[in-house]
This record gives C-alpha cells, sequence and structure tokens, in this order.
C-alpha cells in the first residue's frame, strides 16, 4: 500500500473516530428534559399534548426552540410558510447543507413525542457536535416544518410541499380551520411573533436529508430493537367530502320528504369502507372528521364535511383507491347533493438506498440493534426525498401507540436515536 492509500485510512479513521465522539456527547437528560419543557406547551390530561399549527401553543415552542439554539449562537432563520430554520456553519459556506428536522405540531389529543423528537433530537446532535468540536466541509441544519399533522389546518405536511416546490404557498392561506380561522391570518401572527429572524428562501438546495421520529407503530418493540431504519413510506390520498341537505324539523318532517345530509354521509361512509375492505389488512381507511350543520338534536342535518384518508404502499393500489372514492360516493347518495374536493395527493416514497445505508452503517457502528422497516405514516421526508437524498431513523414507541395522549417512548431510546443521526448527518456533511 502507497503512502497515499495508508494516509487516507488515517484520515478515514481518525473522522470515523470523531463521529463516535460526537455521538457519545449526545445528552440523554438534556434530551429527556427539553421533551419534558416541550410537553408542558399545551399540556392536557393523561401526559398529552394539544399544540396546534400557527396556535399561540406553537409560537411558544418556536420560542423555546430559539432560545435553546441562540444559546450555541446558531443562525436562525424562517421562510414565508413559517417553516423554522436553526444551521451549524461548515467550512464551506456555499456548500448545500446536510438538513434533518421534523414538526412542532401535534394532534388535538396528540403525544409527547411525535414530530417534536425529530426536532429535538436535531437540536441535540447539533449541540453533541458543537460540543466535540467537529468541524464539517457542509453545513448541518436543523428544520422544524409548519403544520406537518393537519390537525387544524388541512391538508398536513404543508410547510414541507412548499419548501421543496410540490405546492405554493398561496394554495393553502384562504384555508380554515374549524373554528373559522383563516390560515393567512394565523401564519401572519406566527411569523410576526419572531420578525428578527433572517428571511430563509424557499428551493433552497439541500446536500441530504434525516428525520428521527419515533414509529408510532409496534414493530420495534416487538423485534426487541432499538433503531429503525426507515426504507421509505407508502402513499395517501386525502379528500374532503361535502353533502348539501336541506334543515327541517325533526318531529314533523316525514323520513321521503327530508333531505338528510348526515344520513347521506354514513352511507358514503359505509360504502367506501367495504370498498377498502382488505383481506391483508394492507389497506388503510379513515373518516376522522366531521363536520354537521346544523349540529341540533331536533333538526335534519343540511350540510355534513368529512374527511377520507386513503393509505397504501403500492403505487397502482393507492391509485385505484384514490380513484374510486367520488363514484363510489356519487353512487351511495340518495337524498342530497355531493362535493368531493381532493386534499392530498403523495405516491409511494423509495428513500435513497446510501442514505439508507449510512444510517444502517451508522447503527451499527454504534452498536445498537437494528432493522429495516417501511412507515406507514406520512412524514415531512416525503417531500424533501424528491429534492435531495433522504432517509429516516425510527426509535421504539411504548405499544407502538402514537396520536394519542398515551404516547410514550423511553428516554435512552431518545437518545439512541440521537446518537445514529448525529453520526450519519456527520458522514454525509463530510462528503
Amino acid at each position: 500500500m502507497g503512502q497515499g492509500g495508508a494516509r487516507g485510512q488515517r484520515e478515514n479513521r481518525m473522522m470515523r473516530e470523531a463521529h463516535r465522539e460526537a455521538a457519545e456527547r449526545v445528552s440523554q437528560a438534556r434530551l429527556w428534559q427539553r421533551h419534558m419543557a416541550m410537553a408542558r406547551i399545551g399540556a392536557i390530561a393523561g401526559n398529552g399534548v394539544n399544540r396546534p399549527a400557527l396556535s399561540d401553543e406553537d409560537i411558544a415552542a418556536r420560542r423555546l426552540l430559539i432560545e435553546w439554539a441562540r444559546a450555541k449562537r446558531f443562525e436562525i432563520g424562517v421562510d414565508a410558510i413559517g417553516n423554522l430554520f436553526v444551521r451549524r456553519a461548515g467550512l464551506d459556506p456555499t456548500a448545500a447543507p446536510v438538513m434533518t428536522g421534523s414538526h412542532m405540531d401535534s394532534q388535538p389529543r396528540g403525544g409527547r413525542f411525535d414530530g417534536i423528537y425529530g426536532v429535538l433530537a436535531g437540536l441535540e446532535a447539533l449541540e453533541a457536535i458543537d460540543e466535540a468540536g467537529v468541524v464539517t466541509r457542509r453545513p448541518i441544519e436543523l428544520v422544524a416544518w409548519t403544520n406537518e399533522e393537519g390537525g387544524r389546518f388541512q391538508p398536513c405536511t404543508m410547510g414541507s410541499s412548499v419548501y421543496t416546490g410540490a405546492r405554493k404557498v398561496e394554495d393553502f392561506l384562504d384555508v380554515t380551520d374549524n373554528e373559522g380561522t383563516v390560515l393567512r391570518e394565523a401564519l401572519a401572527r406566527t411569523l410576526a411573533a419572531t420578525p428578527e429572524l433572517r428571511e430563509h428562501n424557499f428551493n433552497a438546495p439541500a446536500a441530504a436529508y434525516v428525520e428521527a421520529h419515533i414509529e408510532q407503530g409496534p414493530l420495534l418493540e416487538q423485534q426487541g430493537k432499538t433503531i429503525g431504519v426507515v426504507t421509505g413510506i407508502q402513499g395517501l390520498r386525502w379528500f374532503n367530502v361535502e353533502v348539501f341537505g336541506k334543515t327541517d324539523h325533526a318531529g314533523t318532517t316525514p323520513l321521503a320528504l327530508r333531505q338528510d345530509a348526515l344520513r347521506d354521509a354514513i352511507a358514503i361512509i359505509d360504502t367506501l369502507a367495504r370498498f377498502a375492505r382488505d383481506p391483508s389488512d394492507v389497506v388503510r381507511f379513515t373518516v376522522g372528521r366531521m363536520l354537521v350543520t346544523p349540529n341540533s338534536p331536533n333538526s335534519v342535518a343540511s350540510h355534513v364535511l368529512f374527511s377520507v384518508d386513503l393509505r397504501h404502499p403500492d403505487p397502482a393500489t393507492i391509485d385505484r383507491l384514490g380513484r374510486s372514492v367520488e363514484p363510489l360516493a356519487r353512487d351511495a347518495v340518495r337524498q342530497c347533493t355531493l362535493k368531493v374536493t381532493p386534499t392530498l395527493h403523495d405516491d409511494p416514497c423509495v428513500f435513497d438506498a446510501g442514505v439508507v445505508a449510512e444510517i444502517e452503517g451508522c447503527a451499527q457502528a454504534l452498536g445498537l440493534s437494528h432493522m429495516r422497516l417501511p412507515s406507514g405514516a406520512s412524514h415531512d421526508a416525503m417531500y424533501m426525498a424528491r429534492v435531495c437524498p433522504t432517509g429516516m431513523i425510527f426509535v421504539p414507541c411504548e405499544q407502538g401507540i402514537s396520536h394519542n395522549e398515551a404516547e410514550n417512548a423511553k428516554p435512552a431510546d431518545l437518545a439512541a436515536g440521537a446518537r445514529v443521526l448525529t453520526a450519519a448527518l456527520l458522514a454525509l456533511a463530510d462528503q
């Protein structure tokens, strides 16, 4: 072996050792304490969290993240959809950053770890790298995406879809929540709450993206594995279905003369549920939101709006399911008129083989048990995969429970995922 080859091996060995040292700087106690601090913002009974996107609680969470980032003198920015960025500089300021992140908003009765873990694990990785004194060629950038959940404003993953150019911010500005608040107003108020941040552009180049998340399923716990190396995300279709009828008196109007929007809505839901029935239990069909007008016990419903969520990992299957929603709904209507509005169309996503292998190699080098698995839930990583090499890291959650106050994760598992994230970010930032 020549001197050049030996020198290269020494440099690679030294780099790997520096990566391991940085990963070992991850503080389990600090990471857990920050989770508990965030969990107090929007806390609800049962250890749950209600932190809607672009709400007072969301603003408070953003300010706390900014406070922690400023203490380490990281650069902080925000874009026009409210995505929040925290950057640790690299040697080459012109190089595209390696990015990590997730979201800070929650479901109305959500848990303490969904989304926020990826944000706090990313911040912990930046701090661990900083404390280890590791210098990277590329910047490393943490992003807290706006409205990943879609619990208040539909659809979900707004921030990442706008950032990557899949959608425009104007597509969402007139969307309203259940109380009639318009998104443009909530967004303006959120941006005004942190006016001193630098402006970040959409479609900024990225060298790679790695997102850490709780699994939201039972596989890691069942298999006794600490790290999930995520291979991709199943496709989904979202719709809003509106049924228009007529309000009448519940006690005096004969059933044959009614235009009962709720009765037709139930017929549609039953039809779609029977269509989506799958002996292999791979299809996912959910109606999770319903608004009834006038919503009075002694009045016939004049208007019903409900959501439809369909998911499947096979492109042809999810396309067939999505195309069937409107014709099946129209066939089921008997007394009323109907409007079906598609709100989200995401095809299945396969993550970059190189990033998947890097994450797997980091888990192995750190002595952590791991397995490859797909994601049944949607994540912002699905949009980032359209613009740069992308991967995800899962850690176990108790009994696979998520979108629920009982959602729980162990401090040691959260720290293990943050260590793999740290090592993977460093490896990618030196490429």
